[in-house]
C-alpha cells in the first residue's frame, strides 16, 4: 500500500535567512515541521484537542542531508511523505525543493506519539491512523 504524501509551499522571508540572504540550516526543520503539522490540519485534525488530552507528537530522531541553499524570496515546497506508521510511531521522509525542482534538503524526522502525563510513548490515536493511510 502506498501511503499519501503532502505538499507544502512555503515563501522565505528575511527572517528565515543569515547575512547573505541564505536560508540558515536549522531553519529546514522548522519548514519541515511546518508542513507535518499542516498535512495533520488539512486531514481535519486538530492537535490542540490531543494535547488537551496529554497527548502528542515528540521527535525522537532527525537525519538531514542538505544539498543546495533556499534564498530571499524563493518560493520552495515542502513534500512529505509516511514512509513507516507504526502503533506508536511515524517515520517521515520529507524533501524541500526550489521552484526549479532542485533538491535543497531531504531529512528523515521519526516522531513518537508520547502520554504527557506520564512521558511515556502511548498509541497514536485512531482517527490520525486513519487519516495517514487515507482511510479516514
Amino acid at each position: 500500500m502506498t501511503l499519501p504524501s503532502f505538499e507544502f509551499p512555503i515563501r522565505v522571508y528575511y527572517e528565515d535567512t543569515d547575512a547573505g540572504g541564505i536560508v540558515y540550516y536549522a531553519n529546514y526543520l522548522k519548514f519541515f515541521e511546518r508542513a507535518r503539522t499542516e498535512w495533520l490540519r488539512a486531514l481535519g485534525i486538530d492537535q490542540s484537542k490531543f494535547l488537551e488530552q496529554s497527548i502528542g507528537f515528540v521527535v525522537r530522531r532527525v537525519e538531514m542531508d542538505n544539498f543546495a541553499s533556499a534564498r530571499l524570496d524563493d518560493l520552495i515546497t515542502v513534500t512529505s511523505q509516511v514512509k513507516q506508521l507504526k502503533r506508536a510511531s511515524i517515520t517521515f521522509q520529507q524533501t524541500i525543493t526550489n521552484e526549479h525542482q532542485t533538491e535543497l534538503c531531504k531529512v528523515e524526522v521519526l516522531v513518537a506519539c508520547v502520554n504527557f502525563d506520564i512521558n511515556k510513548p502511548c498509541p497514536i490515536p485512531e482517527n490520525i491512523l486513519g487519516a495517514l493511510k487515507g482511510v479516514s
